[in-house]
């Protein structure tokens, strides 16, 4: 009778040791799967490839507008991302050489094919797009207003449409306005 006792407290002993271990188990299962989820996406290895969708992509020291050009990126280009912060992107090309900041607004994660013997490649969006992103002024849409208001005088618009500012005039301005910008840049 006492070794009967026994032997079932040494399976009840048994018993609970096995629980325990299928519960380490479980447990480790579930770590590696959310390191496998949330943590090595972005680690070293996690490559988010982004494509220049626009004529060209100035590339800057800084995350902001009036940052340092560093280089230009032409449409179709591919940069990996290294960092996201709020809409700017810091950005390496392929061959490692160059990184820096490019505006979201710059990038897609749309395939981009150059096509060789093409006079025009097809942009990734269209002109009613271009024309909202515009407030909805296209040639057409202009030349009725221009129409409508014959007693208006556009030539100030006219002139002001082909004034050209580079990032250098800018930060001049700013400079001798004593404006400071909370990114830096100027």
């Amino acid at each position: 009778m006492i070794a009967e006792k026994e032997l079932k407290e040494e399976r009840r002993i048994t018993l609970n040791r096995i629980a325990k271990m299928i519960g380490i188990v479980r447990v480790t299962l579930f770590s590696f799967l959310l390191i496998c989820i949330f943590v090595l996406p972005g680690s070293a290895g996690y490559q988010k490839v982004l494509n220049v969708q626009i004529r060209e992509a100035q590339m800057r020291s800084s995350p902001f507008f009036l940052g340092k050009i560093i280089a230009r990126l032409a449409y179709g280009n591919r940069v990996e991302v290294l960092e996201d912060r709020g809409a700017w992107k810091k950005v390496v090309v392929p061959d490692g050489k160059i990184q820096g900041w490019i505006h979201a607004s710059a990038l897609t994660t749309k395939k981009i094919a150059l096509q060789a013997g093409k006079a025009d490649v097809k942009t990734s969006v269209t002109g009613g797009e271009l024309a909202l992103a515009g407030k909805g002024f296209n040639a057409t849409v202009e030349a009725e207003f221009k129409k409508k208001n014959r007693n208006l005088d556009f030539t100030w618009v006219d002139r002001m449409e082909n004034f050209k500012f580079t990032t250098e005039n800018i930060q001049a301005f700013l400079k001798e306005g004593q404006v400071i910008s909370p990114e830096g840049g100027a």
